[in-house]
């Protein structure tokens, strides 16, 4: 499912891609939507452009550790080139400069990216929730810091709203993806939840691996520990809810429909009482239409 209303076109073929790239990723969140206003929607382009590609060198295909870092570090060149003042090797990052420059966006938060996309080729388990946290400071974090330079709301309490908000979206992300994580790259399967937690609740790779493969079906166990961490990031996501408020306009009405995802996501995945290795949760058309109208209505 990509997002209903894909972006409007541009004269720039970089940022036509970029923007093409952005419509056609699967996203239970919207990303650059048609309500967000049409001025923001490029530098929103340009940037998924960037978070998209480096995570799918992490990510995709068959590359091996070294390849994927070497792609993930001539990307860190390519934005040391913008931060010194030079001109870029390729075309994205010229266009990618450019809009820094005019939006006087910082550039730790593409760094930070590039940090976790990095982490996630070679490592692959959290000893605590504290190191999940981590995770997502440098993984989902920048994005809405970067969001509040475009929107001009930069301050300190919105940054910390916009932080929960945005490490609960990851966590919930986490959550659904358990079984895909656990598939991807054979051998170094990824699990981003806690080991101390799991240990705690009396839960091994074993048991998630018989989850995945259909083995055995969840058991009380795991619907515990699911049911955890659904209140906590539950209690995350309310923590940053007031952003959807202090946004106003096209803005605010865009994050208050992505907080609504995020607790649709969390309300589909208590409903199979956290089974996501046969119900993965995603969102359809009538999800949507229920996120529409609680962010219409700032429920």
């Amino acid at each position: 499912m990509t997002n209903a209303h894909p972006l409007k076109s541009s004269t720039n073929p970089i940022i036509e891609q970029s923007l093409t790239l952005a419509s056609s990723h699967y996203e239970n969140f919207p990303v650059a939507s048609v309500f967000l206003p049409q001025h923001l929607r490029e530098p929103i382009g340009l940037i998924y452009s960037f978070a998209r590609q480096a995570d799918d060198f992490a990510d995709e295909g068959d590359l091996t550790i070294d390849q994927r870092l070497t792609l993930l570090n001539d990307f860190r060149d390519e934005l040391d080139l913008l931060h010194a003042y030079i001109k870029p090797q390729s075309a994205f990052f010229a266009a990618l400069g450019a809009m820094i420059k005019v939006r006087k966006l910082p550039y730790e938060p593409f760094y930070d990216l590039l940090d976790a996309f990095s982490q996630d080729v070679t490592k692959t388990r959290y000893a605590d929730y504290d190191e999940v946290l981590d995770y997502c400071k440098r993984s989902a974090n920048p994005i809405g810091r970067l969001m509040l330079h475009l929107y001009m709301q930069s301050s300190p309490s919105n940054i910390q709203l916009s932080d929960n908000i945005c490490s609960a979206l990851q966590i919930i992300n986490f959550l659904q993806d358990i079984a895909i994580d656990f598939q991807k790259n054979d051998g170094k399967q990824r699990i981003y939840m806690s080991q101390e937690e799991l240990a705690a609740f009396g839960i091994t790779e074993l048991n998630i691996k018989e989850y995945v493969d259909g083995i055995k079906n969840t058991d009380e166990n795991w619907q515990q520990f699911m049911l955890f961490n659904l209140h906590r990031v539950n209690a995350l996501l309310y923590a940053g809810k007031p952003l959807g408020r202090i946004l106003t306009g096209r803005i605010g009405f865009e994050m208050r429909m992505i907080i609504a995802g995020g607790e649709r996501i969390i309300h589909k995945i208590s409903s199979v009482n956290g089974d996501i290795f046969r119900h993965r949760p995603t969102l359809k058309h009538t999800d949507w239409i229920v996120i529409f109208f609680k962010a219409l209505f700032r429920i």
